[in-house]
C-alpha cells in the first residue's frame, strides 16, 4: 500500500471512531437528563 492510501485510511478511521464517540456521548447526556432527548418544536 502506498503512503497516501495509509494516510487516507487512518483519517477515515479517525472520523468514523470520532463520530461514534460523539454519538455515545450525546446518548449518555440524553439519558442522564430524565431519559428523554431534548426536542426543539
Amino acid at each position: 500500500m502506498s503512503a497516501e492510501a495509509v494516510v487516507m485510511m487512518v483519517i477515515a478511521m479517525a472520523v468514523l471512531w470520532g463520530g461514534l464517540a460523539l454519538a455515545i456521548v450525546n446518548l449518555r447526556r440524553g439519558v442522564t437528563s430524565g431519559g428523554r432527548a431534548p426536542r426543539d418544536l
